[in-house]
This record gives C-alpha cells, structure tokens and sequence, in this order.
C-alpha cells in the first residue's frame, strides 16, 4: 500500500459499513424469528393436511435463508471493524511519523521518502547541505540496524539520522497497512454465498470455514475487546456482556460463538443465538465429513464352522472398515443424531402450544453437551431443571427433550404463570449402567456446572420477579443433584427426584431447599432405588438412608401410576401431574403415596 492511500483512508467509513452489515444480519434474525415463532407457530397451532405441511416446509429453508444471511452479515460486519482496525492503526502510526517529520522541518514525500533541511553539528566549521533519506520496515537484523547507526553517526548533519529515523517509521507503517490488506483481501471475498436460495450442509461447513479465517485474520482485533472473565461467576459474564458495545457484542456472536454460548449467566436470547450457530456449522461439517467417508460393507456378517457348531462373525472387510472409520462414523452419527433432535424440538414451536425453544448449551464433541429450554427462563414465573441419568448423551437426547416438553404442556395448564422447563446434559453422564453408574465422579465433575447454570439463571434474569425454580433428577441424575447440593449452594426452591438410586446426602434437609419440599417419585417395579440400597449411584461409604424413597430420608412421597424406570413423563399420567403441581409452586394440591401401615387414601 502507497502512502497516499494510506493517508486519505478513512477508518469510520469502513465501521459505517459494518454498521450497515450489522444491521442487516438484525434484520435477517428478525425474520427468522418471525417465521419460526409466529407464522410457523401458527401454521402448526392451527392447520393441518399437505398444504400446512407444504407452507411449513418452504418456510422452513426460508428461514434458514434469515439464518446463513444474519450468520455471513454477522462475519462481514465483524471483518470490516477488524480490518478498520488494523488498517487504522498502521494510519495513527503513519500520521503520528509525518508530523514528528513535519515539526523537524523534514519534507515527506509521496513516495514515503523524507527530506531533511542543512545543518551542522556543535562545532563545526559549516552547515551542511540537506538531502532525501528512504526508509527500511522492520529493521530487526543486529548487521543492518548497527550498519544505519554507523552511518548516521558519522553523517556531518545531524537531521539525516533523524530523517532516517521517520523514513523508517513511515517503511513501517506501510508495510503493516500492505500485509493488512493482503491478509483481509482474501477473506472479505471468501464471505459471499452460493447463487441459489437453498442452504445447505456445504454452505454451513462454508461459514464455520469463513469463521475460522475471519478468527485467524483478526485475532488482534478480538484480543483488543473486553475479555469474558477468567472463572468469572454468573454474574461477572453478565456483567461483561452488558459492558459491551453493539459492535464488540457482535464480535464475540461471530467469531467465538461457542463461547458465548458456554457462558452463564449471559441472556438466553443471546446464549440460543450463538449455540444455533455452532449447531448448524458442526451439522454441516459433520455432514460433509461423514458423506465423504466410505460406508461400512453391506456383507458385515458371516458364518463359519468352529467344531460342530457355526458362529455368525464379522467380515474380513467389515473388520477392515470398522478398524480405519468405525469410531469416527459412530461418533458421527450419534452426533448428527443429537442435532436433528435439537432442530426437531425448533420446528415443533407452536405444535399443541409448544412455546419456542431455547438452545442455552451446545458441545458435539464425545457423548456431548446440549441444555434445551421450552419457553424463555429468564421472563418464566417458573422454571424446572431436569438433569437425565445414565446412558444420557447427545445422541439419545430427543426423550430427554420430550419429557421436558410434556412436563411443560402438564404444568403450562396448572398455572396462569409462564413456564420454562429446561433438559440439562450439561455433564458427562454414565454410559454404562454396570461398569460406570456404581461411581460417584461423574456426579461430583458435573454437579459445579449445574450449581452455575442455576446460579446463570438468576445473572440473566430479565424481568423484575424472582422465578420459582425446581432442580429434577431422573436416575443418576438424582445422584449429580445431591452432589451439587453437598458441594455448594442448590439455587432451587423444590427438589424432584425420579427413580433415584442415592443422592450423596443423607437426609431430606440437606438438599438445601426448605423443610418439605423435597419431593420424590418411585414406581411399582422400578428397580433402580433397590439398587442403590446396595451401593449404586455413588452411594456405597454413607449407608442406605440416602435412597429418596426411605422414609427414614424424609422426602414428601408423590403418588405415581406408572411401572419400571422410564415412565415418570408419561403423557397425562399422575406422575408427571404431580412434578408439575411442584413446578408450578402448588404444592398442596400434589397427591402423596399413602404412609406405610396405613389405610390407602388417607394422607
């Protein structure tokens, strides 16, 4: 870049355009929220047969149309303030070197040269002539910079090495304007889409791409912002996000969304809107990856004869296949799985008066990470945390996301106050009922992050009103409960807990919520507390008194109509009645079992 470009460039110019993108991405996002959450909404609340399903589709890649533009705009608009930035920090140092040239009386030329004026060292005999210095960026070789001071040293006027000194200055800032130009030229070009109207899985693998570059290229830019708050609380990243301007908030949105999306305490607005994010772009380069690896072999199985008996094996090729691409394409899959769930939950808004939804927490990686919440937690009346158990993970998240659902459907018609219910797989939960549920560490890792999502869910809080708030476990989520419980303040008002095989405390009351409501439910064949009374769930060092359905425990026992481990949300049933009496703060009206040794329906 030439000096003169240089110095008539003009670094509000490139912030008024990306005002101008930022505004556009906010349109776009107010569209896709208007089509997702009122006219879909509706369609579903209201109409059914083809053409409903037909309008729901198109609207649907309409939508994500809104959602890659807000996405790119979001890129853009980020971009151009980072290549302001970069652009005008070379200028600020150009400028400050002409004027220090300036008022030493040295001329910059247009070519970057500097003239200096006659003068004379003290003591000598006569002035020597002026002359024209050009200067050299980044002098950083020892030969070379002891090589210049030699000369200027023994140069007879003294305004040479001064002028040598801005001409340097001046190489310098040029040369960090050309490679700002360089480097951003490339990827402001890279943020253009395809030339149809439909968004593919190509296209969001294309903008996790086009993040990356932009990450990389403006990395000095982000490390300028405000940072989040190294192991800030809840209210520290509330705090930090709220001191942030539009520009820097749409910064962190575009190209750490991952991070805003992890951070509690931040509004759940702002947490969905980055997780949707991340959860297309991983969807789309899960997709791409998982498309361009080979298939397992259709002849996976075959037989062979061991003695007198044959044996069903695997195949040769299939054992090939499976040692080069089994895990990943398994990993892929779960993955994907999971994800579809997650978009399933969005594209159920408004069905039977499903509120939207809200995505507060989103990690694919491993057996993976999701909070999903049906209706906004921060302006709810009542909100409900359910944490599930062993076996949970990405991939089998749609049940957990359904109980939530019919959880809030049940409680929703109980109250006239507004209802958040939350799925929370917030932590690595045991993957194997026998070799990984009997220990305690998965409960004990994950409970510090469930105590923060609550403690988050008070920081973000958008209305004046202090919500009611219920903490859920089912299984071993009971388990991670407790443990939270013991290891820090619950932020909770009640306590359910479903088919629990211990929760690491040995008495109701160290639940840390008031005396009686603490709320517990067993089903008629559900094997889980009895093997926790041998020591599952990490309950083998404190005794039997921490199985919830003791009555020794001290839990209020909620009656139930359901039989074995799973059905405590089932659909109309008194079990899933009773968790949203609790939800909705009524606790008067929940049916209890009937006390051991008495008459049945005498409570």
């Amino acid at each position: 870049m030439d000096l003169e470009t240089l110095k008539a460039f003009k670094q509000a110019e490139y912030e008024e355009a990306a005002d101008g993108y930022r505004s556009v991405g906010e349109a776009a996002s107010a569209a896709k929220d208007t089509i997702d959450n009122q006219i879909s909404s509706g369609i579903r609340a209201q109409l059914e047969g083809k053409a409903a399903t037909a309008a729901l589709g198109e609207l649907k890649e309409l939508s994500k149309n809104f959602h890659y533009a807000q996405t790119e705009c979001g890129l853009v608009s980020t971009a151009l303030n980072a290549f302001a930035f970069d652009l005008g920090a070379a200028k600020r140092k150009l400028d400050a070197a002409i004027a220090d040239a300036q008022a030493a009386n040295c001329t910059v030329h247009p070519n970057g040269s500097v003239g200096f004026p006659p003068g004379s060292k003290p003591g000598a005999e006569k002035v020597e002539d002026g002359g024209t210095v050009t200067g050299s960026a980044g002098m950083d070789d020892p030969t070379a910079n002891a090589l210049e001071r030699q000369a200027i040293n023994i140069h007879p006027n003294p305004n040479y090495g001064k002028a040598i000194g801005f001409a340097n200055r001046i190489a310098d800032a040029l040369k960090e304007a050309t490679e700002a130009d360089a480097k951003w030229a490339p990827k402001l070009r890279a943020l253009k889409a395809d030339d149809d109207l439909k968004v593919t899985d190509r296209d969001w693998a294309d903008a996790q791409s086009d993040m990356g570059g932009v990450k990389d290229a403006g990395s000095s830019y982000l490390n300028s912002l405000p940072q989040p708050p190294k192991d800030g609380s809840p209210k520290d990243n509330a705090n930090w996000w709220k001191g942030l301007t539009p520009e820097q908030q749409e910064a962190w949105q575009s190209l750490r969304p991952e991070a805003v999306g992890a951070l509690d305490g931040l509004p759940s607005t702002v947490r969905d809107e980055a997780n949707r994010v991340v959860l297309a772009e991983k969807h789309g380069a899960y997709q791409m990856e998982l498309d361009a690896m080979p298939k397992p072999p259709a002849n996976e199985w075959t037989w062979i004869t061991a003695g007198m008996y044959p044996s069903k094996v695997h195949t040769d090729e299939w054992m090939e296949w499976h040692k080069k691409y089994g895990d990943r394409y398994e990993q892929l899959n779960k993955s994907l799985n999971g994800m579809n769930a997650i978009q399933d939950r969005f594209d159920r808004t408004g069905l039977k008066g499903l509120p939207e939804a809200y995505l507060l927490g989103f990690n694919p990686e491993k057996n993976g990470r999701a909070i999903v919440a049906n209706g906004n937690p921060d302006t709810a009346d009542h909100q409900a945390v359910y944490v599930p158990g062993t076996t949970s993970n990405l991939g089998g998240i749609d049940g957990d996301i359904k109980r939530m659902e019919r959880l809030w459907s049940m409680a929703a018609g109980k109250d006239n106050g507004s209802v958040s219910t939350i799925t929370w797989l917030g932590y690595d939960a045991p993957q194997d009922i026998v070799k990984d549920s009997p220990f305690s560490h998965y409960a004990n890792d994950g409970a510090p992050a469930y105590n923060r999502f609550l403690d988050g869910l008070d920081a973000s809080r958008a209305v004046d009103t202090d919500p009611h708030r219920t903490a859920i476990g089912h299984s071993y989520g009971t388990t991670l409960i407790g443990s939270a419980a013991r290891q820090g303040h619950l932020n909770a008002d009640d306590v359910i807990l479903a088919g629990s095989p211990g929760v690491q405390v040995p008495k109701a009351e160290q639940l840390d919520v008031p005396k009686g409501h603490v709320w517990n439910e067993e089903a008629d064949g559900d094997p889980v507390p009895d093997i926790g009374r041998f020591g599952h769930g990490g309950t083998d060092w404190d005794g039997p008194f921490q199985i919830p359905s003791d009555p020794t425990f001290g839990a209020n026992q909620m009656a139930t109509d359901g039989s074995g481990h799973s059905d405590y949300w089932n659909g109309g049933s008194k079990s899933l009645e009773n968790q949203a009496l609790v939800v909705v703060g009524k606790p008067d009206d929940v049916e209890l079992k009937p006390p051991p040794n008495r008459t049945p329906g005498v409570r």
